[in-house]
């Protein structure tokens, strides 16, 4: 058995030559290419696997080409509203085609910048699928079926994740939608039904609505956005009722019946009622499975857990030399999650001094529909779970000047803290500008700002920033505003 071992792999040696590199990095998404980056200018020779496009599905079929998306449904909604502002405007219209089209440059545009980074950094890139041979070893299996054999001490795997389905319910591509066929619609349907109340499922919602789509939202857990504040969660929901989207929350879906056309929908209410509706289109958002086939890794010894690689603090796996980064890990599955612990990994395989380990609570989480939701750190519910004595502030955008002037006085401001040591233990926010907004908390988190440096902090006037000072002031009963 080793001399068949050993002949085959004189046979890949001899068919595409053995390649040592100081890295490996297998996916090149956004914590893929940063890796690569990263390693690159410390010195590292490196090498990075990608079976389709650089990017990974962030920048080419997620978080960019979305975000061009809701701009352009932002831009549309607020000529709607020109009169409000007291604009002279009629016969607004869009060109879906063009729409997609302008979402699809965006890609295209960022892909050739991340193209152009790895020649700069002479990162060498392979296109193909990658898989763990042995530890130190990442065969590549190219479109024309020629093999490359890459050697390095350190692996890292960036795989990222895939769309969940649900039992019973597979997308199809025509009736039944993923994220990547929602964002490339050749019409618009009439109606529509969004499975899944994530922050993606959310953002198709209000992409769909602004544009004059019937859209209904059925969600198995008891609110929108079950990862937010429940103040939060039921402040999107009314604005987003307010809009025309219909939500059943707490509902469980227990049968489609697709035609070519349509999807006859069968669900469970929360009372416990059968339902059932016909829609021309169903995107399914119930979250992402971690892709973790076909890479060698459990094959290898790498551990899994509920389909997700355990990692450390390091991202290191449970096979040395093998690390793991991204949503194809422990939650939250954020691409700038992923960017950042491939960095701290990098830099802890290169010895760089200083590096700290990844803190989950201070991952920011931003959904970009209409109105936006950005948080950090603990809602109020999570920090009285843990025992914790909390101070809350809130504050209404309504007692904002500002947000009136902007027009958009829909919103509120939350900060959680601990009663005890003044520590900032969350941060949650809904209405204009707050994924921008929420950077500030962010910093301040990571900075351990305590609660009377944010109330002595000078906050711009007028901006929609000054509604997060009001928030920590109202949570000490200092609020001016409110």
């Amino acid at each position: 058995m080793i001399d068949v071992d050993l002949k085959e792999e004189k046979r890949l040696v001899a068919q595409s030559g053995q390649q040592q590199f100081d890295l490996v990095v297998v996916g090149a998404g956004p914590g893929g290419y940063v890796a690569a980056i990263r390693a690159a200018q410390l010195g590292m020779r490196t090498a990075i696997v990608e079976r389709e496009h650089l990017g990974g599905v962030c920048l080419n079929w997620g978080c960019i080409p979305t975000k061009s998306l809701l701009k352009s449904a932002e831009v549309y909604q607020t000529l709607l509203n020109a009169d409000a502002y007291g604009l002279a405007f009629s016969g607004a219209g869009f060109d879906l085609k063009q729409v997609v089209q302008r979402s699809r440059d965006v890609a295209a545009r960022l892909r050739s910048g991340v193209e152009g980074l790895m020649a700069k950094n002479r990162v060498q890139v392979f296109t193909g699928n990658g898989w763990l041979q042995s530890p130190g070893v990442v065969e590549v299996t190219h479109a024309d079926d020629t093999r490359s054999v890459l050697q390095a001490p350190h692996i890292i795997f960036a795989t990222g994740a895939s769309p969940r389905e649900i039992p019973g319910v597979r997308a199809d591509g025509k009736v039944i939608w993923t994220a990547r066929e929602a964002m490339t619609p050749e019409a618009l349907p009439e109606s529509l039904l969004v499975i899944g109340a994530g922050a993606i499922g959310i953002e198709f919602a209000s992409f769909y609505r602004t544009f004059g789509t019937a859209v209904t939202v059925i969600e198995s857990l008891d609110a929108i956005l079950p990862q937010e504040d429940a103040d939060i969660s039921a402040a999107a929901q009314r604005s987003l009722k307010k809009r025309g989207i219909s939500f059943h929350t707490g509902a469980r879906v227990e049968s489609v019946d697709v035609s070519d056309t349509s999807a006859t929908v069968c669900w469970t209410d929360s009372s416990g009622e059968s339902r059932s509706e016909q829609f021309d289109r169903v995107i399914l958002a119930v979250g992402v499975a971690a892709n973790t086939q076909g890479l060698g890794l459990v094959e290898q010894g790498v551990k899994l857990e509920r389909g997700q690689v355990v990692v450390d603090e390091w991202c290191r796996t449970s096979v040395d030399g093998v690390y793991a980064i991204g949503d194809m890990t422990a939650p939250p599955l954020l691409a700038h999650k992923a960017s950042h612990e491939a960095v701290i990994c990098v830099e802890k395989i290169a010895g760089v001094a200083g590096v700290e380990p990844l803190d989950p609570m201070s991952v920011p989480r931003c959904t970009y529909s209409s109105p936006q939701v950005a948080s950090v750190g603990l809602t109020e519910e999570q920090a009285r779970a843990q025992g914790l004595s909390v101070r809350v502030g809130k504050f209404d955008l309504r007692g904002l000047g500002k947000a009136h002037a902007v027009g958009e006085m829909d919103g509120l401001v939350k900060t959680v803290f601990d009663d005890d040591s003044g520590e900032l233990l969350g941060a949650h926010m809904i209405g204009p500008a707050v994924t921008e907004l929420i950077q500030g908390y962010v910093v301040a988190k990571n900075l351990e700002t305590t609660e009377q440096e944010l109330m002595d902090t000078v906050f711009a006037h007028p901006t929609l920033s000054e509604a997060m000072h009001e928030s920590v002031l109202d949570a000490f009963d200092q609020a001016i505003h409110a």
